[in-house]
């Protein structure tokens, strides 16, 4: 791998052994064909795509005809040439900026009016025809018949061919985790650390399109990760908000999101494409979780029973809380990402940044002024204590214990407070009529014009024509909320898998960092003292020791050889009692061997789980993690795998068994 390939040192991976006969998956993707909003999205992007693939590759084939000619006619046809490519660049990445701002087509069908969320479209990739690699590789390497492994390697293909049109629900998520897991199979069988199979893998820019391809299997894995995030934004958005069960798994959706991307961030370096680079995967995750607030704030405002004082003052302290739009502001104005995330987000994020700033102040000003001839003495302590906590800083003017009793001082403070919410509604507004893109999301329009007026209703109701006091500036709500946001990282254990390739024998032993010799006949017949051999383990079972003069050792069994047949049967997958009772049982003329030497194996990497019960009970701990920072603190990958630990040449819990 060169430098420029997207390390994986760090790579998480699937451990999940299946004992089991293979099966072909039942997980299908949507049908290209099909004629929906979203796929016709997604069509338009994979077209666009190509094209702009196509004219980068016109412009670099001019631009190196024009670094090395010397004749100055050509020069100037090519320096046109090139005029004319980076304008059509430039207007294939205006239009699919457009078509990565189409937000409407994520949403939610509800009737309800709120707030529109940022989907995140999925990366495209080109077709991988692996047929011919793996065959050459199993033949050479595993030395088998590649022709009866044409089956496994049409199930993969149509794995693959099917991930790239997840359907946007449950059963789409199950299907690219379904297919990274397998990766860790593939990886494991068919990618030695200092090799690659000369398959290239393309995937596009999620936002720009661009067009990146490498060999390494981990840019893959990457870009699969960025799907599964990808895919739970736009799981997000097409919840019904309107009630609060559609809100909680908007919730989860959001944060499951921002779990796969921070997943990749932290265990992905070096990226080839914009959108899977630290700033940009940071940039995501802050977005995701700002979303998660939003929904929280929703959940307050539609689950609130009452117009009780100190509950609207919880919900101004709720809108404050939807203070992530302003660090996903921040972020967005890096300079790696300033000028690769679309207009639009930014304009819906600081949009959303003075929307909910005015929110804050409005909800504040509604528990103030509404409470005026209601408020009794009764909840003096508990609305001084929340009106205590509402401000970030003191207002101007009486103390708060005496404007929570003065009628006429709480007027004028949530007058205040309706001023500045007046202010933040129309500076959001003034954002939202500059981006033309949100010009056109008529639901968003319709939000901001409501609560707008609802603030101005509420201020003129206020006001007073003898009100000649200048209004004083009321300082912004202190931010607190009912649930924290949480990053929930990806749980690939929840999708158990089986190799398909499995039929080539377990990992222990069949995988692409083994180097065994040829299988050897032994011809193996059973003298007055027995066959003369110890065996140990199972999955394969190992020849453990053979006693000197034996009848193993005449017959050519050598300590450290594996049994991967017994009489022309395949034994790769036997456990140790049906081998030995295969062994007990043979005829006087004896037993026919199959056997292999190992000579190599890279013990740091080919580890599997003993059992399949073993990892589905482990499921927290079926992601290995592989950080060389965690290796340098101590106990190695033995200490670090704990109760996962197995060995690397096959099971030896079964004890010896001499005969």
């Amino acid at each position: 791998m060169t430098s420029k390939d997207l390390s994986h040192s760090r790579l998480p991976t699937k451990i999940c052994w299946g004992l089991v006969s293979w099966q072909p998956s039942p997980q299908r993707g949507c049908d290209p064909c099909s004629q929906t909003q979203r796929s016709k999205l997604q069509h338009r992007r994979a077209r666009i795509n190509q094209q702009i693939n196509k004219e980068m590759r016109m412009r670099a084939g001019a631009e190196n005809l024009f670094r090395a000619t010397t004749n100055n006619k050509v020069k100037e046809t090519v320096a046109l040439e090139l005029s004319f490519v980076n304008s059509n660049l430039q207007l294939l990445k205006e239009e699919l900026e457009e078509l990565n701002s189409s937000m409407e087509v994520y949403q939610t069908e509800s009737e309800a009016i709120n707030v529109p969320m940022i989907p995140l479209g999925l990366k495209e990739t080109k077709e991988v025809d692996l047929t011919v690699p793996l065959k050459e590789y199993i033949c050479e390497h595993y030395r088998e018949d590649s022709s009866l492994f044409e089956k496994e390697i049409k199930e993969f293909m149509e794995l693959r061919q099917a991930m790239r049109t997840p359907s946007r629900n449950e059963a789409g998520l199950e299907l690219l985790v379904e297919y990274y897991n397998q990766l860790y199979y593939l990886d494991q069988r068919f990618f030695p650390p200092h090799r690659t199979l000369g398959v290239h893998f393309h995937w596009y820019d999620s936002l720009t399109g661009v067009p990146s391809c490498q060999r390494a299997l981990a840019f893959e894995k990457g870009s699969v990760l960025f799907n599964v995030g990808a895919l739970y934004t736009q799981i997000g958005a097409r919840q019904d908000r309107s009630a609060a069960t559609g809100i909680d798994r908007a919730i989860d959706a959001f944060q499951r999101a921002a779990g796969a991307f921070n997943f990749l961030k932290e265990n992905f370096s070096n990226a080839p494409s914009l959108d899977m680079s630290g700033p940009s995967l940071c940039m995501l995750v802050r977005l995701m979780i700002a979303q998660v607030q939003e929904c929280v704030f929703e959940r307050v405002t539609l689950t609130m029973q009452d117009t009780h004082f100190t509950s609207q003052l919880q919900v101004a302290q709720e809108a404050a809380r939807v203070r992530g739009p302003v660090l996903v502001l921040q972020t967005m104005s890096q300079p790696l990402v300033k000028d690769y995330v679309p207009f639009s987000w930014a304009s819906m994020v600081q949009v959303k940044a003075e929307h909910f700033r005015a929110l804050s102040h409005y909800y504040a000003a509604v528990a103030l002024c509404d409470r005026t001839r209601k408020f009794h003495r009764a909840c003096d302590e508990e609305g001084e204590k929340a009106l205590l906590q509402l401000h970030v800083s003191n207002p101007a003017g009486p103390p708060l214990s005496q404007v929570l009793r003065d009628p006429e001082e709480r007027r004028k403070l949530g007058k205040a407070h309706l001023r500045r919410a007046l202010i933040r509604h129309e500076e959001a507004m003034r954002v939202h009529g500059l981006c033309k893109i949100l010009r056109k999301m008529d639901i968003l329009q319709e939000v901001l014009s409501f609560v707008h007026k609802r603030s101005l209703d509420k201020y003129s109701e206020m006001d007073r024509e003898d009100d000649f006091d200048e209004t004083a500036e009321a300082p912004e709500i202190h931010s607190q909320t009912q649930q924290k946001p949480d990053i929930i990282p990806p749980n690939f254990s929840t999708v158990q898998v089986t190799d398909i390739f499995r039929r080539l024998g377990p990992l222990s032993v069949f995988c692409a960092r083994a180097r065994w010799g040829p299988v050897r006949l032994v011809c193996l017949q059973r003298g007055e003292g027995g066959l003369g051999l110890t065996l140990r383990g199972d999955s394969p079972v190992l020849v453990a020791g053979v006693v000197p003069g034996g009848c193993a050792e005449e017959a050519g069994l050598r300590e450290g050889d594996y049994i991967v047949a017994v009489d022309g049967e395949n034994r790769k997958w036997a456990k140790h009692g049906e081998v030995v009772h295969s062994l007990k049982s043979c005829s006087d003329r004896g037993v026919e061997l199959s056997v292999i030497t190992l000579h190599t194996h890279d013990t740091q990497v080919c580890f599997i789980a003993l059992h399949t019960h073993e990892t589905q009970a482990q499921s927290s701990v079926s992601l290995l993690n592989w950080n060389r920072k965690k290796n340098r603190e101590g106990g190695g990958v033995t200490k670090r795998l704990g109760s996962t630990f197995s060995l690397p040449f096959g099971n030896l819990g079964d004890g010896e068994s001499m005969y």
